[in-house]
């Protein structure tokens, strides 16, 4: 199990880095390897994720306003 604390911050960076990678606009359209319906699993999983964080900052900004 990986434990999370402030001496471990270099994996809570990697793995924000991996994220965002992944969900750099930029890698949208560029040319990898696979077929195309790999490719459009990969954007539909990458608008999903965008759809659930914007989903969660107005539940927090809804939540935080009041």
């Amino acid at each position: 199990m990986l434990n999370l604390n402030l001496q471990n911050t270099e994996y809570l960076a990697m793995f924000l880095k991996k994220i965002l990678h992944y969900l750099n606009p930029a890698s949208f359209f560029k040319k990898g390897k696979g077929n195309v319906n790999l490719r459009m699993m990969h954007g539909i999983n990458r608008i999903s994720i965008f759809m659930f964080l914007i989903c969660v900052i107005v539940l927090l900004v809804r939540y935080f306003g009041r």
